[in-house]
């Protein structure tokens, strides 16, 4: 140990191993309900959850305590946890609050498009090669992963943590209430949103109207989908009319650099690397 620095001792070092044990288990019961996994009404306890990974209690409790402050469990006192139930009405609010998110975002971003950290893109192009692929192959359980790491990866290019985190927490409420809908079909395919290297391409292209139309075209499908597994109308929906009418903003598109393209001129691939069909995309 360097001079001058304390033994932390072993209480700290059990803070420490309380604290990721904390973390592993409200993300893992955040995956098994965002998967569908874990279904809506489900009711626990703290020792049976314990029990289940072979843990403590302590860092349970914190854990479910944890995912009943985002409101992802509904708390009963001295009686454990739910798993809430979300509405149709839960759902629109989510797709509302991520529409108005992002369209202000890129709103306010304007040609600040340059400020973006591309140092990141390769990272993002790869989370976006592998939630497009599971979204064609409609592989639920690993496209809920690789969509929300995508998106968590795009969301922080722009450099606001809080919208960042925001968003994310918006994306989870989204699959809590999807994936029930979708686990057991044989055509998730064919309502899943599979457009990641689109977007990713607009964005390497530095057109910002793109991406901004690929966004609001990502929200408007996602609800569209939706509405039809739920046999639910969208004629008078506030929402889907905003969508609806939704135009970019205007203005010109920021001036791409050296070896991209604006103005809705095809990328070329060499930009992207060597040239490859969704389905031959690997998962990372």
């Amino acid at each position: 140990m360097p001079r001058g620095r304390r033994d932390p001792g072993p209480a700290l070092q059990r803070q420490v191993q309380r604290s990721s044990l904390r973390e592993q288990v409200a993300g893992a019961l955040r995956e098994e309900m965002m998967a569908g996994r874990l279904a809506a009404g489900t009711h626990f306890t703290v020792k049976e959850i314990a029990e289940l990974y072979g843990v403590s209690a302590t860092p349970v409790r914190e854990a479910l305590l944890d995912l009943a402050a985002q409101d992802l469990l509904w708390s009963e006192h001295n009686r454990g946890f739910t798993v809430p139930q979300l509405t149709w009405d839960d759902y629109l609010d989510v797709v509302e609050a991520r529409t108005l998110v992002t369209d202000g975002m890129f709103r306010r971003l304007g040609k600040g498009i340059r400020s973006v950290d591309w140092s990141r893109m390769p990272s993002l192009q790869r989370r976006a090669e592998a939630a497009a692929r599971a979204a064609v192959s409609g592989q639920l359980d690993v496209l809920v992963g690789c969509d929300r790491r995508f998106w968590g990866e795009l969301a922080g290019l722009m450099g606001n943590r809080k919208l960042a985190d925001y968003l994310d927490w918006l994306r989870v409420q989204y699959w809590i209430f999807a994936a029930p809908h979708l686990r057991g079909r044989d055509d998730v395919a064919v309502f899943c949103w599979s457009d990641h290297l689109a977007l990713t391409e607009r964005l390497l292209a530095r057109d910002r109207q793109g991406v901004h139309r690929i966004l609001m075209g990502y929200n408007q499908q996602s609800l569209e989908q939706m509405a039809e597994l739920c046999g639910e109308s969208l004629d008078d929906d506030p929402v889907a009319g905003f969508l609806r009418s939704f135009h970019p903003p205007a203005g010109p598109d920021d001036q791409a650099p050296a070896g991209t393209v604006a103005d809705g001129v095809p990328l070329p691939r060499q930009a992207l690397g060597p040239s490859r069909s969704v389905g031959q995309l690997p998962v990372r």
